[in-house]
């Protein structure tokens, strides 16, 4: 058995780990854990009007409400590429980091469709060349399909939203409005039956 070595490749376990992740990602995609009275993410802060009568855990959402004390709570968990940090500011201004290496500002999209920021980027990639035995394969760069990002449009100015491409990061800031807009809502008419 002298000279006879088993090696495990390590970057292709990661391989299939994120791969397996990537799978179980889209198919969970459509998912949204239960919502009473408003709980849920909020970027405004907080998860809600009513998360502290829900507790955490138990019945009312498991993990995903503990997650409202943990600062680095993953509110959009189906969008792990590109790597990005999403915040709110001091002033209150809602602000995106994507890291897209690798890609041209040309290729890249952002507009607002009602309260969804939209975000999408390609990329012009070279063919493979053949023949290639990779020893580590980090770096993946695919095309970034269509993400929505939740920015309120009664709460942010989109009119005077800023974005900056620099250095491989692309930083979307969006102001708060100055007051923000109250929501009346749509009024219900009450009758009697049979007028």
């Amino acid at each position: 058995m002298k000279g006879n070595k088993t090696y495990v490749d390590i970057g292709s376990i990661l391989d299939d780990v994120f791969e397996a992740a990537k799978d179980f990602g889209e198919k969970m995609k459509d998912f949204a854990p239960p919502r009473f009275d408003g709980c849920g993410p909020n970027p405004m802060g907080g998860f809600g009007a009513n998360s502290e009568a829900h507790g955490s855990g138990g019945a009312s959402g498991g993990a995903w409400f503990e997650a409202q004390s943990d600062e680095n709570a993953d509110y959009y968990p189906n969008f792990s590429y590109p790597p990005m940090n999403i915040y709110l500011t001091s002033e209150r201004s809602i602000v995106f980091e994507f890291a897209v290496a690798g890609f041209e500002e040309k290729g890249i999209t952002l507009s607002f469709q009602g309260d969804y920021m939209v975000f999408s980027a390609k990329i012009e990639l070279e063919p493979p060349l053949e023949g290639i035995r990779y020893f580590k394969r980090r770096l993946k760069l695919k095309d970034i399909e269509k993400q929505k990002y939740y920015v309120p449009a009664d709460k942010f100015d989109q009119e005077k939203v800023k974005a900056v491409f620099k250095n491989g990061i692309l930083k979307v800031t969006v102001p708060p409005k100055e007051t923000a807009e109250a929501n009346e809502g749509i009024k219900i008419e009450i009758v009697r039956e049979g007028e």
